[in-house]
């Protein structure tokens, strides 16, 4: 019996006499013949005619075409053990085909996202940081940026200011809101230095989705962020601490939050978070958001010492700054101390 050997196609011949195998068009081969077992058999002496030996089986034959398209595929890989026409013995891919090394894919060119750019230009936002406080900068390369209105401190380059009024359903809500009626635009190439905080600064990347943010924590955003007013129902947003009106923005681009602490992200999977507090920063907006007693009872509401919680249910995100820093507390016990003395000072 032969072994290992490939062949386009076996004939058993009478003697003397010997049947032309048809060959496969897509192999150059050049054959010999080889008589086994009294029959004469057509043989392949070319590497284009490669066997595979994959789970215990015998695979083939391939073109080298073929091998390197199952190479790319990953249905076999250099380790793989292969034979042609003219070898010894079988061996690893790798080695009797090194031409066939599969090519190494190109990283992929990182994709700038659309929200950085604008009408051929670039946005660029940093928070600078001291031992004492922040302050957040933005950089436009022929581009614009939306900036809560009177947070800029200083601005460098050539740079345009358009404020525009909003409507009067607009000027309604804000009133009620608490956040400013007109939030300009920077336009041009320069730096914008926006004033600085005590608290922290978050920058938030919006990817096709909506935030709704707690009352004075927008700062600035990119001209493709929407930003719209969101309504609470009227006891939450009155007894809540987050107010009616809450600012929303949503599409794709970065924003600038303002926290009084450390921002701490808690996901949410069909699941409650409850808040003895309004720290809550900011929240995705398919959460449901609602003002809820801690306890069942009056009674065991009192024994408790919980009262109203913020609770917010579903799944999604909620950003929360629990802590507030120190330069934070520290104005807030000096804010407190000063008013006292001005009320004592007073009777």
């Amino acid at each position: 019996m032969l072994r290992g050997f490939v062949y386009s196609e076996i004939i058993p011949t009478d003697a003397g006499e010997t049947s032309t195998p048809t060959l496969k068009s897509d192999l150059v081969l050049t054959s010999i013949l080889v008589e086994a077992n009294g029959a004469v058999f057509w043989r392949t002496t070319m590497s284009d005619a490669v066997f595979i030996a994959q789970n215990e089986q015998q695979e083939g034959p391939y073109s080298k075409d073929q091998l390197r398209e199952l190479l790319a595929s990953g249905k076999v890989t250099t380790s793989t053990l292969c034979w042609y026409a003219g070898l010894s013995e079988w061996g690893e891919i790798q080695n009797i085909f090194p031409d066939l090394q599969p090519a190494a894919v190109p990283p992929a060119l990182a994709s700038v996202p659309p929200s950085t750019q604008t009408q051929g230009g670039r946005v660029t936002m940093e928070i600078l940081k001291t031992e004492f406080y922040t302050m957040p900068k933005i950089c436009i390369e022929n581009a614009e940026v939306v900036i809560e209105a009177g947070a800029m401190h200083y601005m460098q380059g050539t740079i345009e200011i358009d404020s525009k009024m909003r409507s009067v359903g607009g000027m309604l809500k804000s009133k009620l809101s608490g956040e400013k009626m007109v939030r300009p635009r920077y336009r041009g190439t320069g730096k914008v230095y926006l004033e600085p905080t005590f608290g922290e600064v978050t920058i938030l990347d919006l990817e096709s989705e909506s935030w709704i943010l707690d009352r004075g924590a927008f700062l600035a955003c990119e001209p493709t962020v929407a930003i719209g007013a969101v309504t609470n129902k009227a006891l939450t947003g009155l007894f809540g601490g987050e107010g009616l009106v809450q600012t929303g923005v949503s599409g794709h681009g970065k924003v600038m939050v303002l926290s009084p602490g450390p921002i701490e992200r808690i996901e949410l999977v069909n699941d409650v978070l409850v808040v003895d507090g309004s720290f809550a920063v900011a929240r995705t907006d398919g959460l449901q958001y609602k003002l809820e007693k801690a306890t069942k009872g009056l009674f065991s509401s009192f024994t408790s010492g919980e009262g109203w919680v913020n609770t917010f249910r579903g799944t999604g995100s909620v950003l929360i700054a629990p802590v507030p820093n120190r330069f934070i507390t520290l104005q807030l016990e000096f804010g407190g101390l000063r008013n006292m003395i001005r009320s004592i000072s007073k009777s």
